[in-house]
């Protein structure tokens, strides 16, 4: 394991493609996606990931449909953590599917591209269930990659 600086990470995952995939989603849903990206650390990842999700406000959005993608470069690892609203619909073998799709890219060391590709797996099916709607939406949420515990 090794750390990472904010200057490491950016070299690492082109954080203007990922952050242009956020914004694309978002505008095809009203569901909300982040990305938070973290250094090393000791401990569970699912255990950071979950105070991450507390922590960005995952669990504000009027209609439960947050999605985050919390991702540990150096550990090659993530987890991908779904609101209640979007998780009733979709189940435990979506979000399963999403892993598979980010875990083939990230064990290249793919960081960007597993990304992009899972975004866009969580982004088809949140439209799904949850159509943008332009006169009704907002951005709930910050569009900004979280990079080592500050949104």
């Amino acid at each position: 394991m090794f750390w990472l600086t904010r200057r490491k990470i950016r070299k690492l995952i082109d954080t203007e493609r990922v952050l242009a995939s956020l914004q694309s989603a978002e505008l095809r849903t009203s569901g909300e996606i982040r990305v938070s990206i973290a250094p090393c650390f000791w401990g569970s990842v699912e255990r950071a990931a979950d105070r991450a999700f507390v922590r960005l406000g995952m669990a504000k959005t009027r209609e439960h449909n947050g999605v985050l993608f919390f991702v540990v470069p150096s550990r090659r690892a993530f987890v991908v953590l779904g609101d209640g609203g979007i998780h009733a619909r979709v189940g435990q073998a979506f979000w399963d599917e999403v892993a598979a799709v980010l875990s083939e890219h990230f064990r290249r060391g793919e960081f960007t591209s597993g990304l992009v590709a899972g975004i866009s797996k969580a982004a088809d099916e949140l439209a799904t269930h949850f159509p943008h709607d332009a006169e009704r939406d907002t951005n709930e949420l910050s569009d900004e990659i979280d990079i080592a515990g500050r949104s």
